[in-house]
This record gives C-alpha cells, sequence and structure tokens, in this order.
C-alpha cells in the first residue's frame, strides 16, 4: 500500500497493448532470462566474488519492447581501471562456468554498487534506471546505505541509453 495509495503492489509487471490487452511478464525478481534461460544472479555473482580484481558487482536484465534483452554488469575493482584483458577473463569465466547465455553484453566499471540498508544490492531500481525511469522515481533514497553510489549508474544509464 505505500507505492499507490489504497492499492495493493506485489511486484508483477504487466504491459496493457494499443489493442487494450494484457501481457503479464511476471514477478519483477531478480532473475535474469536470457532467450529462456533463467539465471539466478546470484550464479554471476559466487563466479565474481572469486575472480581476482573484482571487489563487487551488481547484473541487470533491461528487456526491449521487440523482445531482445541486454544483460549490463556493473562491476566495482579493487583497484585501477577495467580493461579489455579483465572484461575477457570475466566473460571465459562466466561461459566456463555456465554458459554463454551467463555472458553479459555489457560491463561497467563504477565507484560502488548501490546497497539497501539492509544489505541488498539494488538491482530492481537499478534496471529501472536503465530503461528509463528517473532515478528519483526508481529508488527511494532513504533506504539506501550509500546513496552517492547511484552518481555512475544515472550517468551510465544515459549514455547507454543513447548507444
Amino acid at each position: 500500500f505505500d507505492k499507490y495509495s489504497g492499492v495493493w503492489s506485489h511486484g508483477d509487471w504487466i504491459k496493457i497493448t494499443d489493442h487494450d490487452g494484457v501481457i503479464m511478464y511476471g514477478r519483477s525478481d531478480a532473475t535474469l532470462n536470457r532467450g529462456g534461460v533463467r539465471i539466478g544472479t546470484a550464479e554471476i555473482y559466487n563466479v565474481l566474488n572469486r575472480t581476482e580484481g573484482v571487489l563487487d558487482s551488481l547484473v541487470i536484465c533491461v528487456d526491449h519492447e521487440d523482445g531482445s534483452s541486454d544483460m549490463l554488469l556493473f562491476v566495482q575493482l579493487d583497484t585501477g581501471l577495467l580493461n579489455d584483458m579483465l572484461k575477457g577473463e570475466i566473460k571465459r569465466v562466466l561461459r566456463q562456468q555456465y554458459s554463454p547465455r551467463h555472458v553479459p553484453d555489457d560491463i561497467f566499471q563504477v565507484a560502488a554498487i548501490p546497497y539497501t540498508l539492509s544489505g541488498k544490492k539494488l538491482e530492481l531500481p537499478i534496471k529501472k534506471i536503465f530503461s528509463g525511469i528517473p532515478v528519483e522515481k526508481a529508488v527511494s533514497v532513504d533506504i539506501m546505505r550509500n546513496r552517492e553510489s547511484l552518481l555512475d549508474f544515472e550517468a551510465i544509464s544515459k549514455i547507454w541509453r543513447r548507444s
């Protein structure tokens, strides 16, 4: 009831078509769907937690109206800058440990991964930002441990959406 006064909202996503039909997309949880393969974000994080140089990470899938999607991976490095060698290593390890569907389309370096006060990664709000929703509508900064972390995501999303 917090999101819409007097209306229960529990996270399922729908789209109302031009012909007044409804497409049910289901729960907007942190499960990624790549070509019919359901991928838990924890699978990605487990590999990256063991990858030298990667301090933390966040992964999302941004769905497009044509049915395609882009998997975007954000990494916080312990030192240095993200380079092609590290990107290649991340992709190689994900492909080897799981499948080609686990390999992100783009990898971006960020200063910090955003977390809630209770320690959860802000996957869904970041997905909303990359889907074009303004930051102030995508996330309540009052629930965040590190609100400054949103600056990189906002800047990257603007550039990424233009490409």
